[in-house]
């Protein structure tokens, strides 16, 4: 009996170290990459299938796609902090929330081999973080979308400023600063090229312009490609994207504009840091720049084309210089009182 014991204890303890084996090997790669946790606020069948791509094209990859918006996922990285559960957190509007997340200690610094030899800043836009702590994935133009049924590409408006004609009364729909990033983007550069006193007075005009403010980035898209407003101030690749259904709309970039990049970062102390590395080599690759392209974004590779119309080379001019210091300092700042200022 005793040596049946014994025989019954040992197999256990075999059984038990294999399967922690097996565990480990899951997690942290093993013969292959393993389980990578991949956090992402875009669009979710877009991050679905660079998940799925990854898998197919790396034996040994499972790839968990969390969705969420990005605040959610920041306030979840935040609480995970002590026992971090992704590996790679993808987009959020741009580098804004990256920025910010470098001193709440959730990402930490990785370079991608595709990025070894890029500058901070190329070509007037910041495409990775000084100390390495986000890479662009992709880029991203903050301009005006039209519905060509209701306005021609002659009269769409081609500054900021003409936003203002009287002709676009009623006519006009922006996202809600104090809840869209997208808007906030666009009120807090207007901020640094006008100064706050001038920059109030425009978007007290400019609101007087609209004829709804709707909380989602995307809505004004959504809206001119129903015919509900002529013009909307959104993303180059929200308006690619309705054109690309079929829908009677264009993209205007303006003379000066906001234009950055789309990060990837990885996250501090997650469970699968080796996975998570090749999976962001994987999201630069050409391979994975083909999937964002395909889904009308800009792609970073200079190997991979644009579906668009749009190119780093025929945008860069148009860029303005974002004081990034002077955006996170003032960010809430101007969400807060644009609840108090704009009637």
């Amino acid at each position: 009996m005793k040596r049946v014991f014994s025989l019954f204890m040992t197999l256990f303890a075999l059984t038990s170290l294999l399967v922690a084996t097996a565990c480990s090997s899951s997690s942290s790669g093993g013969d292959g990459p393993g389980t990578i946790n991949f956090y992402s606020p875009e669009t979710p069948d877009m991050a679905k299938e660079l998940g799925e791509a990854y898998e197919k094209a790396v034996d040994g990859a499972t790839v968990n796609v969390q969705y969420a918006g990005t605040n959610v996922l920041v306030n979840r990285m935040m609480a995970e902090k002590d026992n971090p559960q992704a590996d790679v957190w993808y987009g959020g509007g741009g580098i804004l929330p990256f920025e910010a997340a470098v001193d709440k200690g959730i990402i930490t610094p990785f370079t991608p081999e595709l990025a070894e030899g890029w500058e901070t800043v190329e070509n007037g836009i910041k495409v990775k973080h000084q100390d390495g702590y986000y890479t662009g994935a992709e880029i991203f133009v903050l301009g005006f979308v039209y519905n060509t049924d209701l306005v021609s590409e002659e009269e769409a408006p081609k500054t900021w400023e003409d936003l203002l004609d009287p002709k676009w009364e009623g006519k006009i729909q922006f996202s809600n600063p104090a809840a869209s990033g997208t808007a906030t983007l666009m009120v807090l550069s207007q901020m640094m090229l006008q100064g706050e006193e001038e920059g109030w007075e425009y978007f007290q005009k400019l609101s007087d312009q609209a004829n709804s403010i709707p909380d989602s980035g995307s809505g004004p898209t959504q809206s001119v490609a129903k015919g509900e407003a002529a013009i909307g101030v959104g993303f180059d690749f929200m308006a690619y994207e309705q054109q690309a259904k079929g829908e009677t709309v264009d993209f205007v970039v303006p003379e000066k504009t906001p234009i950055l990049v789309n990060p990837v970062s990885l996250v501090k102390d997650g469970p699968n840091p080796e996975g998570g590395k090749d999976f962001i080599n994987f999201l630069l690759s050409e391979e994975g720049q083909q999937i964002l392209a395909d889904w009308y974004h800009i792609p970073i590779n200079p190997n991979v084309e644009s579906k668009t119309p749009l190119n780093v080379e025929n945008i860069k001019n148009n860029a303005i210089d974002l004081d990034i210091e002077w955006v996170i300092e003032n960010y809430d700042r101007i969400r807060n009182e644009w609840k108090s200022k704009i009637k």
